[in-house]
């Protein structure tokens, strides 16, 4: 049974306020007190640390947060839930959050805080903007040290997992940061009750390499493009995929696969970010 500690007071706050939790927003609050819990103990906050929260609802994170953390950035799409929360915040004097009523794809954050300043992500995000989230964040100049996202349990699945079940997404994630699920999420932690379960996951960012921002830039675009051919016809052997994609003969493909001890007959999910980037650095003269 889930501890569902916090569900009356919820559903007393959305009376009270008349908010009704939005399907169509993926508005599922969470009613688990100990898994916000865990939440917070995996972002591993210091009082020296900036926060950008996402999806904060109706703030329980929030004000765990806030315990520990230097500030809060708190990024709410949703109007109502947003004056919820700056009711709470003046109410209670809390001087370290800040709401900002805005879409988290559109947020300009460079506004609020110095290009160079370090932050943490912990988001519970509509699932349905999980994977153009990721790219945002894990491609931009200014990234944040970590991100601890509740995810649907398949896509937190999906993101760690290793040769032969690999995808373009696990690639692109695995490429900017080390990934781990901290723990699953039941369906019945929420309310109202998602179809699906969650997990936990925690990203933890790399370091950025010394080549300069516009250098770098470019070079990850080409590497996803290889990875993009790579994956693009399902089933198919990667030297089909590569030799259409690059429009190389195959038998150069093959014969860089062998020389760099790649079996032929692999697919794009056979490999490992560290054979991707192995392979990109053999085919990088070809990608033109």
């Amino acid at each position: 049974m889930s501890m569902s500690d916090l569900l009356p007071q919820i559903r007393e706050i959305c009376r009270l306020f008349e908010i009704k939790p939005s399907r169509s927003k993926g508005q599922n609050f969470l009613v688990n007190e100990r898994i916000y819990d865990d939440i917070v103990s995996a972002a591993e906050i210091t009082n020296t640390d900036t926060v950008l929260e996402i999806g904060p609802g109706l703030g329980f994170l929030t004000f765990k947060l806030a315990q520990k953390a230097k500030e809060i950035m708190a990024v709410e799409l949703d109007d109502q839930l947003a004056a919820y929360l700056q009711t709470g915040i003046d109410a209670q004097d809390i001087e370290n959050v800040k709401i900002f009523n805005e879409d988290v794809l559109r947020f300009n954050l460079d506004k609020h805080l110095a290009p160079e300043s370090p932050y943490k992500i912990v988001a519970n995000l509509p699932y349905n903007i999980t994977s153009i989230f990721l790219r945002l964040f894990l491609s931009s100049r200014h990234k944040p040290e970590s991100l601890v996202l509740m995810l649907q349990k398949e896509v937190a699945e999906r993101i760690v997992a290793t040769p032969p079940d690999m995808s373009l997404l696990a690639l692109s994630v695995q490429y900017y940061a080390e990934a781990k699920i901290i723990r699953e999420v039941k369906a019945g932690n929420f309310w109202p009750e998602p179809k699906v379960d969650s997990a936990i996951i925690k990203l933890i960012v790399k370091p950025n390499s010394n080549l300069s921002v516009v250098e770098q830039v470019a070079e990850d675009k080409l590497f996803f493009r290889l990875a993009k051919i790579g994956f693009s016809a399902k089933r198919k052997m990667l030297k089909n995929n590569l030799s259409g994609g690059l429009k190389i003969e195959q038998k150069i493909i093959v014969n860089i696969l062998e020389k760099n001890k790649f079996n032929p007959l692999l697919r794009a999910e056979d490999l490992s970010l560290e054979d991707w980037l192995k392979l990109f650095a053999a085919l990088r003269e070809f990608m033109v």
